[in-house]
């Protein structure tokens, strides 16, 4: 698959693939945008004292890096785990000159399917694993525990329909602990329907300065019986 390095408006690259006619991040501002929905509205908005995230699409592994940063900026114990179907190879990444911190290297070099520790506060698991198949008791098994916090960043719905079914949320609600939450950048109607239906709470936030005009984020709710 074709991947085009391009500018976004802050300053910083993203990838631009012709086949799906889609760019892995904002044009409005790479940087900005995965700031703005994972970190800040999402990892931000968790009370989890050491949060388990995972993201769907590991990609540039700009979200993780931002993640990192925020996790040694704050001293907070991250577990981060990606699920990519498509990996990226490091030469690839390493064009779009996201940072001259060494440890970006290393998320990208870390081997897959285990943990491991990129620094005292931050652990990452990278899986190879399709998201519109593997199952929510699958999701725990990878984790070994519930995830507190999920970065939903998968190309868009009309570029990737299958990432977007009810039935990836659904699994996605069954694996998040209570009052976890989940941030993604397509605030479409039929999106927030489908985390509305698998039991979510979900609220429209504005969305990265200079971007989309609105995001969501949605919260696993506690059940009472």
């Amino acid at each position: 698959m074709q991947r085009i390095i391009e500018k976004t408006e802050d300053g910083s690259a993203t990838l631009f693939v012709p086949e799906l006619n889609e760019h892995y991040h904002s044009v409005k501002g790479a940087r900005t945008e995965s700031q703005h929905i994972f970190v800040d509205m999402g990892l931000k908005a968790s009370a989890a004292a050491h949060p388990h995230i995972l993201e769907i699409g590991f990609g540039t592994g700009l979200n993780a890096l931002l993640t990192l940063e925020t996790a040694e900026k704050e001293k907070r114990h991250v577990h981060y785990t990606g699920i990519e179907l498509y990996p990226l190879a490091w030469p690839e990444v390493d064009a779009l000159k996201y940072s001259g911190n060494p440890l970006f290297e290393k998320l990208h070099r870390a081997a897959w399917e285990e943990n491991v520790t990129v620094t005292p506060y931050f652990t990452l698991k990278k899986v190879r694993a399709d998201v519109e198949t593997i199952s929510s008791d699958s999701l725990l098994m990878i984790n070994k525990s519930p995830f507190d916090v999920v970065y939903f960043d998968a190309f868009a719905p009309e570029k990737q329909p299958g990432m977007w079914e009810e039935e990836v949320f659904r699994n996605l609600h069954a694996a998040m602990d209570t009052n976890g939450v989940l941030t993604t950048y397509c605030a479409k109607g039929a999106v927030r329907r489908m985390l509305q239906a698998v039991g979510f709470k979900v609220e429209r936030l504005p969305g990265p300065p200079g971007g989309k005009r609105e995001i969501l984020r949605a919260r696993k709710e506690v059940v009472n019986y």
